[in-house]
């Protein structure tokens, strides 16, 4: 907790965009936020939203650092900001510490991913939602 900083975002504000330089992540302390993708002809999907206690962000830890979903308030957020390049640091000095996390930023891709297929199959899945052919 020696690296976080305490921040807020307002409602509606876009915290990052798919593809962008990932270069920190946050945990939510309150407040929900919306992840998405682009698609094309469609613009962007909600593929899941997120809480209190929940990581916001992976994606600094895996080259090329770019962001892999997009991220927007969908409520008033405070949140425990934390500086990737620090955090890499104190993994590579403190293994045990970088096993863990590593381990829970598995785990969030974990659910991501899963959240993700759901969404996609939601929007494209022959039991979707759209219009027959």
């Amino acid at each position: 907790m020696a690296l976080a900083l305490a921040v807020g975002f307002p409602a509606s504000a876009r915290l990052f965009e798919e593809g962008e330089r990932a270069d920190r992540f946050w945990v939510i302390r309150t407040g929900s936020v919306a992840l998405d993708i682009q698609i094309p002809g469609r613009g962007r999907a909600v593929v899941e939203t997120i809480g209190a206690g929940h990581l916001l962000g992976w994606s600094w830890l895996c080259p090329p650092c770019q962001w892999h979903l997009g991220a927007e308030a969908r409520s008033v957020v405070t949140a425990w900001e934390f500086d990737a390049s620090a955090v890499r640091e104190q993994c590579a000095a403190h293994p045990a510490f970088g096993l863990a996390l590593v381990t829970l930023v598995a785990e969030t891709i974990g659910d991501r991913l899963r959240a993700t297929r759901t969404r996609l199959l939601d929007l494209y899945g022959p039991l979707g939602g759209g219009p027959s052919a």
